[in-house]
């Protein structure tokens, strides 16, 4: 069956979407469904750690997890006992499934999660012993303007807002794609040109020739 014709406007929504993981898809809204079932769970369970202690949270939500799963297999054993069926376990497939971390795995995960430690370790040891001063600068304003960000939110606000927009930035990028990068372009081209006469005017902001050699 051919797609009706639509306006500009609206054809967009006939172009394809890329392919994504199973996070990504979450995320970019692939499936309306999956993707608010899972902002709003996550609120629900942010909400009550602001208002909660973690271990409450855990106990409670591990408490209605049990009682929905209790619940449901007795409905099926009933369900089958009346209707003289031979189902099985309603969890079956869940019980089969392989939810075993294979070696490989592992190590992958462990080798990336030591290579994202070992720059972070060295790109804060060089901002910190000032290796490039308009870097320690820039970090340093960054810095103070994080003070201001946890004078006005605490950190569990700081995360609600964070997945909100982990669901909502993305999404709202890959609609506007164009626009944002256009003005991203504009605001880089504008820092690199300021980063730049700042490096001019302070020497100690870059670094020698004999110095980058070493």
């Amino acid at each position: 069956m051919a797609r009706p014709k639509q306006s500009p406007r609206h054809a967009a929504q006939y172009v394809d979407l890329p392919p994504r993981g199973p996070v990504e898809s979450l995320i970019y809204w692939r499936s309306a469904g999956r993707s608010g079932a899972a902002l709003g769970a996550g609120l629900a369970v942010l909400v009550a750690l602001a208002c909660c202690s973690v271990i409450s949270v855990l106990a409670y939500s591990s408490l209605v997890a049990l009682t929905a799963a209790v619940a449901f297999r007795i409905y099926k054993n009933v369900l089958q006992a009346v209707q003289k069926t031979n189902e099985g376990h309603p969890f079956k497939w869940l019980l089969e499934k392989d939810i075993n971390l294979s070696a490989e795995r592992a190590q992958a995960l462990a080798a990336s999660a030591t290579a994202h430690h070992n720059a972070a370790l060295h790109e804060l040891r060089r901002l910190f012993l000032v290796e490039d001063l308009v870097d320690s600068l820039k970090f340093g304003v960054l810095l103070w303007c994080l003070t201001y960000i946890g004078s006005c939110f605490n950190g569990i606000t700081l995360v609600i807002l964070g997945w909100i927009a982990l669901f909502t930035l993305p999404k709202a990028y890959e609609m506007n794609k164009a626009q944002v990068d256009a003005n991203l372009e504009l605001a880089r081209a504008k820092i690199n040109e300021i980063t730049a006469k700042v490096r001019a005017a302070v020497p100690l902001g870059r670094k020698t020739e004999s110095e980058k050699d070493k």
